[in-house]
């Protein structure tokens, strides 16, 4: 058993920081692909070391690695560091190697902040499945691209039963965008009762109301989340201070809280007055094992 495979094994165990310096250990016996690549997947996950990580993988990178696994943690880091161009070059050597999943999902986020919609919808979609996350961004572009019959008919089919589902909330949101409101209202009710109440999607919520002048619903909602948050706050009140809850800790919590009520409650006069709750949407990279040499996931060890 090599010094990897030791290492891997250990991981497998949980032992972290001896897999961690048997990782290294295999980088000190031989700079190649499988040792940077892999001791920057630990750092890049487990450390959550993106620097470190990036030069480890710069350099196998340089070697011209036969395995798309380099590119897509070059890809990921990019992403993560907003450095989109850099991202869209390293994710396109990945998938002209081999196409994954994670590298479309990647490329359609860098595609996505460069504001070219058009390829983003088309990478979202490649990696997309049923009502996930994914399938949810695929949509999103649809809608920034005015292919807005193509995107309702897409939402349309979203199921919450999927594993992956996305969530009613989210789906609410996008029917919001699409003008859709009766459509937002019934999700909105689906996820009414599951989701912690917040001022964004509530303020959304009440806005597709208000445009469908349901207005005893909004005095229900509005005055349901001001009395939830007013006995969370008075729950907060009553909690003891430790040594890592002081009550400055608290005292900022619950100003936090009544700055949340202040906008329940001011709500109905700013929507009314045309204001309008806009989408908090963001794109994450996501990924995968890329340990060269891990049983677990059936990878071979580098071959060049």
């Amino acid at each position: 058993m090599n010094t990897n495979q030791k290492a891997i094994e250990i991981f497998e165990q949980n032992e972290y920081e001896e897999a961690m310096e048997l990782f290294q250990q295999a980088v000190h016996e031989s700079r190649d692909v499988q040792s940077l690549n892999n001791l920057a997947w630990m750092h890049l996950y487990e450390e959550e070391d993106d620097d470190k990580a990036l030069e480890l993988i710069k350099e196998a990178v340089k070697m011209n690695p036969s395995s798309y696994f380099p590119y897509n943690i070059l890809g990921e880091i990019y992403i993560r560091q907003e450095q989109w161009k850099e991202a869209k070059e390293a994710l396109r050597k990945s998938i002209s190697i081999q196409i994954s999943n994670e590298a479309h999902h990647n490329l359609a986020v860098a595609y996505y902040n460069l504001g070219e919609f058009e390829e983003a919808s088309e990478f979202f979609l490649q990696a997309a499945g049923d009502s996930d996350n994914t399938m949810y961004n695929h949509v999103k572009c649809l809608i920034d691209l005015g292919r807005t019959t193509e995107a309702k008919e897409k939402l349309d089919v979203f199921n919450e039963k999927s594993d992956d589902f996305v969530g009613e909330i989210d789906v609410a949101d996008l029917y919001v965008e699409l003008n859709c409101y009766k459509e937002a209202i019934q999700w909105f009710e689906k996820g009414y009762k599951e989701y912690g109440k917040s001022p964004y999607w509530i303020g959304r919520f009440v806005y597709a109301l208000f445009k469908t002048n349901n207005f005893s619903r909004i005095n229900e909602v509005i005055q349901e989340a001001i009395e939830e948050k007013e006995e969370v706050i008075e729950d907060v009140k009553k909690e003891e201070v430790e040594e890592n809850w002081t009550e400055n800790d608290k005292k900022e919590l619950i100003e936090e809280y009544m700055g949340e009520n202040d906008k329940y409650k001011k709500m109905i006069e700013f929507i009314t007055s045309g204001y309008v709750p806009q989408l908090d949407f963001e794109t994450y990279s996501t990924g995968a094992c890329y340990l060269f040499g891990c049983k677990r996931h059936n990878h071979p060890e580098y071959q060049k």
